[in-house]
């Protein structure tokens, strides 16, 4: 009686343990099937309320929903344009200007979605020195980060005004902000005003803003942008997919929730000033998408009348093919109506 309770004792462990190897392989099967597939993206600066929609797909499980597990880099020392050409990242935030002269040059940099619709940036001064158009640049010193486009954007204003750019002091400083610059005998810089602009505000700093946009069509181009390479969008279409249409729900969601997107952005990075967050947030909001069918869509003639500003102003040389440089071919298809 005992010899059988033994065998039967063992016959049941054995039993269990087939068991306990069956669902352990069926849950590593399960695990694997539910896998999200890991990629990041590279931001094109510190984190600001142009990189909102990114924090709120985390934060909100979009890109869980997508498939995919998302990690929002800083560019550090080596940019976003770089990290993305060589594949040591999927996703950048670029800029138009940026991935124009790349793709002369043979880097395969693609934008997969204009992240506001039209080029919000100008020339701020503090509305003491006077600076009220680009006539107003002449004896005037600007400081700025030392790269070509800039003497030609400012030649270019400078002309529709008949005035004289060699008049104009212009001085590398750096990574000195704008409001350090004004301390420091700068006159005006060039800014972004959903972020400096507010801050201005916030201040109490009554600026003179003037727009690109203001003084020629081809300088309303898409900046920021996202970017991907030529690699990966062949390679792994279905990825990019997935990615652009968590990002285009987490930017959608900015612009209905400004305020509670302010605050995924500031939970994501609290050393962020709350009230510049929620105001920079709250200008934003309509400008993401704007006048565009949806949020990211980006138009031919914008790629291609901007590099021929380029080409005209001496910044762009080479053979640049606008059909190449975006696409709007991974943006979530909308019902019409």
């Amino acid at each position: 009686m005992k010899k059988w309770l033994l065998i039967l004792m063992a016959a049941l462990l054995t039993l269990v343990g087939c068991s306990e190897k069956e669902e352990t392989k069926d849950t590593k099967d399960k695990n694997d099937a539910n896998a999200l597939k890991k990629v990041s993206v590279v931001l094109d600066w510190t984190p600001n309320t142009n990189h909102t929609g990114l924090y709120v797909a985390e934060k909100l499980g979009y890109f869980e929903e997508q498939g995919l597990d998302v990690e929002i880099l800083l560019p550090g020392e080596t940019g976003a344009d770089q990290l993305v050409a060589s594949g040591k990242a999927q996703f950048g935030v670029s800029y138009q200007e940026g991935i124009t002269q790349a793709r002369v040059q043979g880097v395969p940099l693609v934008s997969i979605a204009a992240i506001i619709q039209h080029n919000t940036s100008g020339f701020a001064s503090m509305a003491s020195k006077g600076i009220k158009s680009p006539k107003d640049f002449e004896g005037k010193t600007y400081g700025g980060w030392g790269a070509p486009v800039e003497q030609a954007v400012l030649q270019s204003l400078m002309q529709t005004e008949n005035a004289d750019i060699n008049k104009l002091d212009i001085v590398n400083a750096g990574d000195l902000d704008f409001f350090t610059m004004m301390q420091k005998d700068i006159d005006f810089a060039w800014i972004y005003y959903a972020w400096t602009g507010i801050e201005a505000e916030l201040r109490g700093e009554k600026l003179n803003m003037l727009y690109l946009t203001d003084y020629s069509d081809q300088l309303d181009y898409y900046t920021p942008v996202l970017a991907t390479n030529e690699k990966m969008i062949k390679d792994d279409p279905d990825t990019v997919k997935a990615f652009v249409a968590a990002t285009t729900k987490g930017y959608e969601y900015a612009i209905s929730h400004p305020s509670e997107a302010a605050d995924i952005l500031l939970e994501a990075v609290p050393d962020l000033d709350k009230e510049l967050v929620h105001k920079s947030q709250e200008w934003l909001a309509d400008k993401y998408q704007d006048d565009a069918a949806q949020w990211g869509e980006q138009k031919l003639t914008v790629w291609e009348n901007y590099a021929k500003w380029m080409a005209s102003n001496k910044v762009l040389e080479g053979e640049f093919n606008a059909e190449q440089a975006f696409t709007n071919d991974f943006l979530p298809k909308k019902e019409t109506k």
